[in-house]
């Protein structure tokens, strides 16, 4: 059964409009101004609001206008006594979904409110057929690795509750397809899975993308913005990178998990969300505690379950599986006959460090597939597949200056797996700056990291550009 709302300040008029809808078997609520109004649209949800135009405090216009941000698929049909075709032309352009004078013609409202309702169910069904489409192309979580096979152990076991679920891992190892796969296996996977990359937004905007703001609540705030957990409103949030999030940010996170209200900037109004909350992080949150960098009760708030993604060099098992899976796809978006990849090739692979992890091995795989002939070979992989991002000389590929067979480079330079890492991103990163002429922008893009992690880096490595 359709629910209607009658938003109009004449109470003859939403008499006669409540009894003819209700002989026609829909559910009618009625008000007397816009302001009520729009709290009945957000706290009870309809289907169609029939809106007079001319009313006191708020007019029918400014409903429209409020009610598009927040709803912006609900019809609105306008009703007014001072009908014209400038104002029926403005109504459309607002969004309405048509205009009716009064009194209304019982046979013509009838049939535009039945039309409003098919259009809007229209709209519902063909959201559902998009996500579900989208369903179809997330990636599937490749690898047969005990470290795997614990993760996926893990997201059937936790997908189907509302508990909010940590994933840790390096950057590249894939903790967004888990993200995606956690709420796709949901019972919320018909509603919004809403990603927000923490790391990426300015601390001081970080709260209005959050949360959402009020029209003036700072300088550039021109108008309502509604906010991230509004718009994730009965599915999931993908709070990625949340180490990165500033100290305000995190206070306010917390007390949305804690009473699930949420207040945009520059407002007084709490607004009920119910969302699902996943976060992300490549940092030790422990660590970060300790430092007086994040939170220990947003940590524990968040740390239901803690799924962890393994590294590619601790799972290289699964590193056939995936780099086949690559092949085809790559090689259909080329258009072109998909590559065989030898045995040798594969174990060339298992070999490499892999800093990068997932990330690097699909850039890795498709350098190969452009540079290698219809069979990629153990040579392709050690003159092209150099694990500091640039072309290996064959002379030298796999040697050191004692000739010993090695995996890229000297280990006996290094005392622990962590300076290894460091020093293999550290020419990466400078191999890229001095690809890219020094453009930090066009490097960031390049090795598909933001730009402010990028400076980090470069400061962590005390890289300068050569004179």
């Amino acid at each position: 059964m359709a629910k209607v709302l009658i938003i109009d300040d004449e109470r003859a008029i939403r008499n006669t409009l409540r009894e003819i809808l209700e002989y026609e078997d829909y559910k009618v609520d009625d008000i007397d101004n816009g302001a009520d109004g729009l709290e009945m649209i957000k706290n009870i949800g309809y289907d169609l609001v029939l809106c007079d135009i001319k009313m006191n405090r708020m007019d029918g216009m400014e409903v429209l206008t409020s009610a598009q941000l927040s709803h912006p698929d609900l019809p609105f049909i306008m009703i007014s006594g001072h009908g014209t075709v400038e104002t029926a032309v403005e109504a459309s352009k607002k969004g309405a979904f048509d205009f009716i004078s009064k009194p209304p013609d019982l046979n013509r409202l009838l049939i535009t409110v039945r039309n409003a309702l098919d259009r809007g169910t229209l709209v519902t069904e063909t959201k559902v057929l998009k996500q579900k489409v989208a369903k179809s192309k997330t990636r599937e979580i490749l690898g047969e690795s005990p470290a795997i096979a614990k993760v996926k152990e893990t997201i059937e076991r936790v997908a189907p509750t509302d508990a909010r679920v940590l994933v840790t891992g390096a950057n590249g190892s894939g903790k967004e397809l888990v993200a995606r796969w956690l709420h796709e296996k949901s019972s919320r996977a018909s509603a919004p899975l809403i990603e927000v990359n923490c790391a990426a937004i300015p601390s001081e905007l970080i709260e209005s993308e959050l949360f959402g703001h009020e029209k003036g609540s700072f300088t550039s705030a021109i108008k309502q913005r509604i906010g991230k957990f509004e718009q994730a409103n009965g599915g999931t949030i993908f709070l990625d990178e949340i180490g990165d999030m500033s100290p305000s940010a995190q206070a306010k996170v917390l007390r949305a998990l804690q009473e699930n209200k949420i207040t945009r900037v520059g407002g007084e109004k709490e607004i009920d969300v119910n969302v699902r909350v996943i976060a992300a992080t490549n940092k030790d949150l422990l660590k970060e505690i300790e430092a007086g960098n994040f939170r220990m009760d947003l940590y524990h708030r968040l740390n239901v379950i803690h799924i962890h993604v393994a590294p590619l060099a601790e799972r290289t098992s699964d590193i056939p599986l995936l780099s086949q899976s690559f092949c085809e796809e790559i090689c259909n978006e080329y258009n072109m006959p998909v590559k065989k990849i030898s045995p040798e090739a594969f174990s060339a692979l298992k070999s490499l460090p892999w800093t990068g992890n997932i990330r690097e091995l699909r850039n890795v795989i498709e350098r190969l597939i452009i540079l290698s002939d219809k069979t990629i070979t153990e040579e392709n992989v050690r003159t092209f597949a150099n694990p500091t991002g640039s072309i290996y000389n064959p002379e030298n590929a796999f040697e050191t200056k004692s000739s010993a067979p090695t995996k890229g480079f000297d280990y006996e330079g290094f005392s622990n797996f962590q300076d290894f890492k460091d020093h293999a991103e550290m020419e990466f990163i400078k191999f890229k700056l001095e690809k890219n002429n020094w453009n930090v922008s066009k490097t960031a893009e390049d090795i598909e990291i933001q730009r402010s992690h990028l400076y980090s880096k470069i400061d962590k490595f005390g890289l300068k550009r050569a004179e």
